[in-house]
């Protein structure tokens, strides 16, 4: 009798073993490295206009009264101490997000990066302030106390959510992303403060903050490249 020649494809199977499409070497991979190195770098570029846009914003809130501005940090005290020994509100955050995705459903680029960007709860106080400021007094510390409350609660859960994601090996996302929101959550509050206070300059926050970064950029550049004789 003859030998049955078996019609094995390699490594033993039925059929041939395929590569796998994200394997070693497969050019998405080596774009998603490359994207991932230059989200690094832009958010480190944007790590002193994190810093100058505090300062900055520090600077022109201290001509805001006393009073208002401790009420302020009181709100952001209340939400650290709920969330720390309370219970994270995540159902409040969560309804926020599900408010702007809605908001924004027509317009796609939007959805997934507005829920993050924008703090929908400071934002709606705000214009609910505006409206009722028109007919009662005495609503700024109540106002303020929110205020601080609601964009704590806006930067830590978005902070949360942006370190928890997966694949973030070299922390780019992250790094790009939180502090791109911080930006952006911090001229947003500085330009409400503006309207709020005839003491808080927004234009001022602006020109300082630049100013600031710049000044950090000009020594970051001369330790680097120019070299003394």
């Amino acid at each position: 009798m003859g030998k049955k020649e078996s019609n094995k494809g390699e490594g033993g199977g039925g059929a041939p073993v395929k590569e796998p499409a994200g394997g070693k070497g497969h050019p998405s991979v080596f774009l998603n490295r490359v994207f991932d190195i230059t989200k690094l770098v832009l958010g480190i570029c944007l790590l002193p206009f994190v810093y100058s846009g505090t300062v900055s914003f520090l600077g022109e809130f201290s001509a805001v009264d006393a009073g208002l501005q401790r009420i302020f940090w009181y709100g952001i005290i209340a939400f650290l101490i709920v969330y720390l020994f309370i219970g994270e509100p995540v159902v409040v955050y969560a309804k926020g997000q599900k408010v702007l995705e809605l908001i924004f459903m027509f317009f796609k680029p939007l959805v997934k990066v507005a829920p993050y960007l924008l703090p929908i709860y400071a934002i709606l106080l705000f214009a609910c302030y505006w409206v009722l400021s028109n007919f009662i007094k005495d609503l700024t510390a109540g106002f303020i106390f929110l205020f601080g409350f609601s964009m704590a609660l806006h930067l830590v859960f978005s902070a949360k959510t942006m370190r928890s994601k997966q694949g973030d090996l070299l922390k780019s996302n992250y790094i790009f992303g939180f502090s791109f929101i911080y930006i952006i959550n911090l001229i947003l509050v500085a330009f409400c403060l503006n309207l709020i206070f005839e003491k808080y300059s927004f234009v001022a926050f602006l020109n300082n903050a630049y100013q600031i970064a710049e000044g950090i950029f000009c020594a970051v550049f001369k330790q680097l490249f120019i070299v003394k004789g």
